[in-house]
């Protein structure tokens, strides 16, 4: 099956691990104004209203209401939590009055270690996050937290102590190495520090925006500017829109990543939530992340991962308003302006958006990056004419194209194959491969598109067989290999791998058209009429829409040609 992907690694990869999500107050009431006439009254409706303010993204408003219901029934544990949790993440002073009430969770001690933390109180802090239980939300946290109290209070010797039975034979062993070096590092004890920036790097065993900004400052900072440039480049080779941004991340990196200890507890927040994160727990994440902004509201991975977080949530305008506390000065302002692009996209604003990738492509003239997200947004909207527009202006902006630019040219064959223009969309797809050979998403494209025309079959069956062997749980790419099985007349073979990918992608309306076609070929009648009316239910496109009605009406798939 074609797969309409961008290929594009979502930030959300770069950021991974040592990333975060930050709360933001909404920008409008909207949770208060749509229930405003229809809530019940009283406490009982003040808390329903809160349970859906919080649903909505919309902390502020949940927060009032449950601070009024609480008003009203003091004694109610449930409502203290609820009001707590929703004035902790909406960043009202109530949180940690409420805190105080609550001596069994461990987001109320997080809250008041941290009221330590910012008062200068290290010793205090550090006792009260002694006490923490090593289980549940403060499983990774609680010794990341001891350790930086330590530091702020200027033992780095026990700091270091702290977190040394961690760094060999744990799950996390990679983000205690690597708050060891921040720690050796504010010390002064570059030795130590480099030893432990090494093991951080090899327990991770990839690059993150942030691990690649710690990595790429310790490097610059000891005068090893080309290794910190080349920290860098990696990363925006496996993230192109970091690419963006790379002057100003190899400029920036001159400066301490974490100069403070209240730094690095916001840094520990972070591993948490991007933990959290990782297991599906947002709701979580934001909480967590509330108190990491708190300490740094400048931590502008987390407000970019917050916007990711909302935005996958589709609470479009609290994203942008995350984004828009993000300064013009940030190295990283070129990528927060292209995550605001398509937010506003999102929203419905078509044209703002277009105008906004215009401006940033004007002021970034040797990026390629918004010119291809213009082509991404048009391709979207199936206006492939003015989308190959986009990717012709973007493909001329590289002067010497490298594995790294394979995306354009895939997205510009899409286009051209869109707009029944074979012998361009053919091209772009084997230049692209000649930048990326190995490219999953550009060898099934080509490999299926020749498969679906009969043409190639064997060339095209190696293509897809390459591409199965480096996303083999893709339901698309092994649809595509039980097409061109199917075109080769190895029906039993065919039938079996199209119906492992319907297992992979069950709701897909091209695959289980295909498993129909393979149970009619099968001479499995009923089932091949039972897979097409299944995949009528998925909404595929009108031609495939079609097709399958005629199929059902007594069309014969003509789909085996043993070529």
């Amino acid at each position: 099956m074609q797969q309409i992907r961008s290929g594009r690694r979502a930030l959300l990869l770069a950021i991974t691990l040592l990333s975060a999500c930050a709360a933001a107050d909404p920008p409008a009431n909207r949770a208060a104004a749509r229930g405003a006439h229809d809530a019940p009254s009283g406490v009982f409706g003040e808390f329903l209203t809160g349970r859906f303010a919080m649903s909505e993204a919309d902390a502020q408003t949940a927060a009032s209401q449950f601070l009024r219901a609480l008003a009203a029934r003091p004694g109610d544990t449930e409502v203290l939590q609820q009001a707590f949790v929703a004035s902790l993440v909406a960043g009202r002073a109530e949180a940690l009055q409420l805190a105080r009430s609550l001596p069994d969770s461990q987001a109320a001690q997080l809250l008041l270690g941290q009221a330590e933390v910012r008062a200068g109180h290290w010793q205090a802090a550090e006792q009260r996050f002694q006490m923490l239980p090593r289980q549940g939300l403060t499983q990774l946290l609680q010794p990341l937290l001891v350790a930086w109290s330590q530091q702020g209070d200027g033992r780095t010797d026990a700091a270091l102590a702290t977190l040394r039975p961690f760094l060999d034979g744990q799950r996390f062993r990679g983000v205690y190495a690597l708050h060891a070096a921040l720690i050796a590092d504010q010390a002064g004890r570059s030795a130590d520090a480099a030893k432990l920036y090494r093991q951080a790097q090899a327990e991770y065993g990839g690059m993150n925006l942030r691990l690649a900004q710690v990595l790429a400052s310790a490097q610059a900072r000891h005068g090893h500017l080309a290794e910190a440039q080349r920290i860098l480049t990696e990363l925006a080779g496996d993230a192109p829109d970091i690419g963006i941004a790379l002057p100003a991340l190899t400029a920036a990196s001159m400066n301490p990543a974490v100069p403070r200890a209240t730094d690095g507890i916001a840094e520990a927040y972070l591993a948490l939530a991007a933990t959290l994160r990782a297991q599906d727990a947002s709701d979580f994440s934001m909480l967590v992340l509330r108190l990491a902004l708190d300490l740094r509201p400048d931590f502008t991975a987390a407000r970019l991962l917050a916007a990711d977080i909302l935005d996958g949530q589709r609470h479009f305008e609290n994203a942008l308003h995350v984004l828009a506390g993000i300064t013009a000065d940030d190295p990283l302002i070129a990528v927060v302006r292209l995550q605001r692009a398509t937010l506003t996209e999102r929203l419905g604003h078509t044209d703002d958006a277009m105008h906004e990738l215009q401006r940033i492509a004007h002021d970034y003239p040797d990026s390629s990056v918004p010119t291809m997200r213009e082509g991404g947004l048009l391709r979207a909207k199936q206006r492939f004419a003015e989308a190959i527009n986009a990717y012709d202006r973007a493909i001329a902006r590289i002067k010497a194209p490298g594995p790294s630019d394979w995306l354009a040219f895939y997205e510009r064959g899409i286009c051209y194959e869109r707009s029944r223009q074979w012998a361009k969309a053919e091209a772009d797809f084997k230049h692209a491969l000649l930048l990326a050979p190995d490219q999953p998403f550009v060898l099934n494209y080509l490999g299926y598109s020749w498969a679906d025309m009969g043409q190639n079959l064997v060339q095209a069956r190696a293509m897809i067989d390459k591409a199965v062997q480096h996303r083999p749980n893709d339901g698309a790419i092994v649809d595509s290999l039980g097409w061109v099985m199917l075109r080769q007349g190895e029906v039993a073979e065919a039938v079996r791998t199209l119906e492992r990918a319907v297992e992979l992608d069950p709701e897909d309306a091209s695959i289980n058209g295909h498993l129909g076609d393979a149970y009619w070929a099968a001479g499995r009648k009923l089932e091949a009429t039972y897979q097409w009316r299944r995949a009528l239910i998925f909404n595929p496109e009108p031609d495939d829409a079609a097709k399958l009605e005629a199929k059902l009406q007594g069309g014969r798939p003509t789909v085996v040609s043993g070529q």
